[in-house]
């Protein structure tokens, strides 16, 4: 840390000290201007108490315990020059014991932090106050396992950095910052920089976070989705086989919106479909060859009135010319993901699949004799 005298155009380099060759001590001296200056760790924070001890069956004191501007308890743990060997586990510990602490032991920590240490004041307009809100049943404090940790120190050890960082790739919001004070003559400085994380990193480090959360959020509704199509999946195909349905008989439930059985044509099948929105019966021609996709799909269509009398509902053909493959398909829409219709589903898709194949069926066999005969695999 330089100063700058401006009128030379020259800059002096401070002298770098310790705490302890200033006989300065961290709770008469780093610990109160901290309390009195939150703000100089770089956001805005409430301090609701200091040497908290009111922990059942130990002794132990925190050094300060604050809230964020989203109500989050913060545990602020300083060790001046040395960050010490333990401190990462002293501040686990004690953020352990306030992550149960009710919104109505908060206030009156808080009520107790400013009767003994400023002279009064109302706890309640405070913290609705620093949070932005009209009251305080608006008010959530201490959200479920959001607790913070800022530990403070002028040099960290490398098991306590390697510790909070371990700690913040498992979404624990653990900060360091390193703070140093200087002397220029009779006068004291002092420099609180965070380190972990930098500056530079904060925000790329809160988007990855961000990243991770909506991931893991998405890979578990995505296996509820799973389950939920498995479990729907078993239900129907125990109502074909009830029914006397041959086609799914060899099928297994799958995790898919979709199950599909063969039609004793190659590459082409007769299909289940199970969305959130809408129920199907479909028949897909998807052969490697997108020409003998379009030649089948034109020999059936020439029978659209046939295959839709017999059916006894209109039928939706995509030619699909853009893509390899062409689908007919006929549904209906549904609130899938509903449990209790499924039964009505189950029995939409029992009673259609039914008619589905025995309107397709005789036509399917022709279209395989008029491959073979026309040189193609069946």
């Amino acid at each position: 840390m330089f100063q700058v005298n401006r009128s030379e155009n020259r800059i002096t380099k401070l002298e770098e000290k310790r705490f302890s060759d200033l006989n300065l001590r961290e709770r008469e001296h780093l610990q109160e201007w901290l309390a009195n200056q939150p703000d100089a760790l770089g956001e805005e924070l409430l301090i609701i108490q200091k040497e908290f001890d009111g922990f059942a069956h130990t002794r132990e004191r925190l050094d300060l315990l604050a809230l964020d501007k989203d109500g989050r308890l913060v545990v602020i743990e300083n060790k001046l020059d040395d960050s010490g060997r333990d401190v990462t586990w002293q501040a686990l510990k004690y953020t352990a014991y306030v992550s149960g602490l009710t919104k109505a032991q908060i206030v009156d920590i808080y009520q107790q932090y400013l009767d003994r240490y400023c002279g009064g004041g109302n706890a309640v307009a405070n913290i609705c106050e620093f949070l932005e809100e009209e009251e305080l049943d608006e008010v959530v404090l201490n959200p479920g396992n959001d607790q913070r940790l800022i530990f403070i120190a002028a040099h960290f050890r490398k098991e306590v950095t390697a510790t909070v960082l371990w700690l913040r790739e498992h979404r624990i919001d653990a900060r360091c910052f390193k703070v140093v004070p200087y002397v220029f003559g009779d006068e004291l400085f002092v420099d609180i920089q965070p380190v972990i994380p930098t500056p530079e990193a904060a925000d790329f480090m809160i988007g990855m976070a961000e990243k991770e959360t909506e991931a893991r959020g998405a890979q578990g509704e995505q296996k509820n989705r799973h389950k939920l199509r498995r479990d729907y999946w078993e239900m129907t195909l125990d109502a074909l086989k009830d029914a006397g349905g041959t086609l799914y008989q060899n099928i297994s439930p799958g995790k898919d919106h979709w199950l599909s059985a063969g039609s004793g044509l190659s590459s082409c099948q007769y299909g289940l479909i199970f969305a959130k929105s809408e129920i199907r019966v479909e028949f897909t021609f998807s052969r490697a060859s997108a020409e003998e996709n379009k030649w089948l799909f034109d020999r059936l269509i020439e029978k659209k009135d046939q295959i839709e009398a017999a059916f006894g509902h209109e039928i939706e053909w995509l030619r699909l010319d853009e893509k390899k493959a062409c689908r007919l398909q006929f549904g209906v829409p549904c609130e899938g993901y509903n449990r209790e219709n499924w039964p009505e589903y189950v029995e939409w898709h029992v009673e259609h699949m039914f008619k589905w194949e025995a309107a397709l069926r005789d036509h399917i066999v022709s279209l395989n004799q008029a491959l073979k005969a026309r040189g193609g695999a069946s």
